[in-house]
């Protein structure tokens, strides 16, 4: 019965150990996706002023 108890014990330590290790990589992957999230809203930004920009330049060229 000792030995039933102790590998429970084990089995639930490696749950609880589990449980941890899964939490703090689902934190470590949220702020990734967080500074990702800002990275693509730069990116965005961007883009959206470059295109306005080459629109202007596209603009002032000359017709054929």
């Amino acid at each position: 019965m000792d030995a039933d108890l102790t590998k429970l014990e084990t089995k639930i330590e490696d749950v609880v150990a589990f449980c941890e290790n899964v939490r703090e990589q689902n934190r470590e992957l949220r702020s990734r996706v967080t500074v990702l999230e800002g990275e693509k809203r730069m990116l965005a930004e961007k883009i959206d002023t470059t295109l306005l920009r080459l629109e202007a330049l596209m603009d002032r060229l000359p017709e054929q």
